[in-house]
């Protein structure tokens, strides 16, 4: 595994803090151990040589044989023996290890164990009284006691060299089992920093390891989401600059060809005026879009005369539809038909379905741009003379390129984004647009209901 800024890997760091841990442990348990094995081994000395002093004491004969013969050979003997009488007498070549204490204590019935000085030499003492009165003393040097300690010690480092070897083992794999998610979530990390998206981590080892690749999970999707939302606003963007664009051109050629002349030119300098304006609304979207001010199309509410509004885009597109051999028409009350909303925007959205419309409708046939009150509420209406939506073409008429897709190759198609900026205005003004077949003109219907107030949040426009 690489390291990162001269820091040490996470597998090699995990193995000697566990390791450390593990050598720690065994040190504390070793010292311990070592200290009990010394209490053991004289425990266990003691209940021997306290058995061969009650199985003497228990048969006379024998304890007088032993005797006898202790007496009879001097010679160096680990377990030397001592005879209490019942007269209090102590005979044996352990005699002199029997302190005053340990002779009372055997001739009132009483079992002795401690420790004495037998010829300079610390001595382990085990008494049991006899049958017949007084008592029966063996004795066994300290250094039985040393030998099984040592015995004992020695059979420890073994198992205590193992524990850590299976510390530093167990070390290991848990590194190895901590630092793979988290290699793999780094590796995420750099590929989602290097614009890849839709790679998922996935949710393995210990809880926080396994949160932290959900969080990257969350933040692919996250990332994803912000990325799909401003491609489709640019993608929107450029495709409702397109229409103002042609506009401008239409009139900026027409007077460059001086098609357009004398008092003619003014009324042409006044629509190239207000597409100019347009175009300039929409890299005012762009540029609020890159200063991450807002993410979505802002509304300026004033109150909007619909009527002079409609008469306006009739002008635009009239002349447009002219030049495709479409008949244009245009009905409207010709009297104030006033509401609170944002103008721009529904002329945005008016200049959609009006391209949508103009897209489909072969020359000589019409394209109806109308508007109507109805009650509070106004309606605008785009009909034309085209082929017509079916009722699955109306179901999914605002999904974005789903008529695109169906129609391509079969009539003509633009981006597929029309009718979904559409859609997507219409909610924003608080209002509603739908779809139909059978217009009058033969062809689709759409229909925007805009309410005399906004239902959505918007922005008030200011004359700052």
């Amino acid at each position: 595994m690489s390291t990162v800024d001269g820091r040490g890997s996470l597998t090699r760091s995990i193995v000697l803090l566990t390791s450390a841990v593990a050598a720690v442990a065994v040190l504390l348990t070793g010292l311990f151990a070592w200290r009990t094995i010394r209490t053991n081994a004289d425990a266990q000395e003691r209940d021997q040589l306290s058995r061969q002093a009650e199985v003497l004491a228990r048969t006379p004969p024998l304890a007088s044989w032993m005797l006898d013969r202790q007496q009879r050979i001097a010679g160096p003997e680990d377990i030397k023996l001592a005879i209490v009488r019942p007269s209090g007498e102590i005979d044996g070549p352990a005699a002199v290890a029997v302190d005053a204490a340990s002779r009372e204590a055997l001739l009132a019935g009483d079992s002795v164990s401690t420790t004495a000085r037998l010829d300079g030499d610390d001595v382990l003492l085990e008494g049991a009284p006899t049958l017949v009165g007084g008592g029966l003393v063996l004795t066994q040097p300290m250094g039985a006691v040393d030998q099984a300690t040592n015995r004992m010690r020695g059979s420890l480092v073994l198992p205590l060299i193992l524990g850590l070897t299976g510390a530093a083992l167990a070390g290991a794999l848990l590194a190895r089992r901590l630092a793979r998610p988290l290699v793999t979530a780094a590796r995420t990390a750099h590929r989602l920093s290097e614009g890849a998206r839709g790679v998922t981590v996935p949710a393995e080892g210990p809880a926080e390891v396994a949160e932290l690749a959900g969080a990257l999970n969350t933040l692919d999707t996250a990332l994803t989401h912000s990325e799909n939302r401003q491609r489709d606003f640019l993608l929107s963007v450029s495709h409702e600059i397109r229409t103002p664009l042609t506009t401008a051109r239409g009139y900026a050629e027409a007077l460059a060809d001086e098609v357009i002349t004398g008092d003619e030119v003014p009324d042409a300098g006044r629509i190239l005026r207000t597409e100019i304006e347009r175009l300039e609304h929409f890299v005012g979207d762009l540029l609020a879009l890159a200063r991450l001010e807002a993410d979505d199309f802002r509304l300026d509410i004033v109150e909007v005369d619909l009527d002079a509004l409609v008469a306006e885009t009739a002008t635009a597109w009239s002349a447009r539809c002219a030049r495709h051999e479409v008949d244009f028409r245009v009905e409207r009350p010709e009297r104030p038909v006033l509401i609170t909303t944002d103008g721009f925007r529904v002329r945005q959205l008016l200049d959609g379905l009006a391209e949508n419309a103009l897209r489909v409708t072969p020359a000589g046939q019409p394209v109806v741009l109308a508007l109507r009150a109805d009650g509070a509420d106004a309606l605008l209406e785009v009909r034309d003379g085209g082929p017509g939506l079916t009722d699955d073409d109306i179901e999914v008429a605002f999904v974005r390129g789903a008529l695109t897709d169906r129609y391509r190759g079969v009539r003509p198609v633009g981006s597929g984004l029309g009718l979904a900026i559409a859609h997507r205005l219409a909610g924003r003004l608080g209002g509603t647009i739908t779809a139909r077949g059978g217009a009058p003109e033969g062809g689709a219907w759409f229909t925007v209901r805009l309410p005399p107030y906004p239902g959505a949040p918007y922005t008030p426009l200011t004359n700052a």
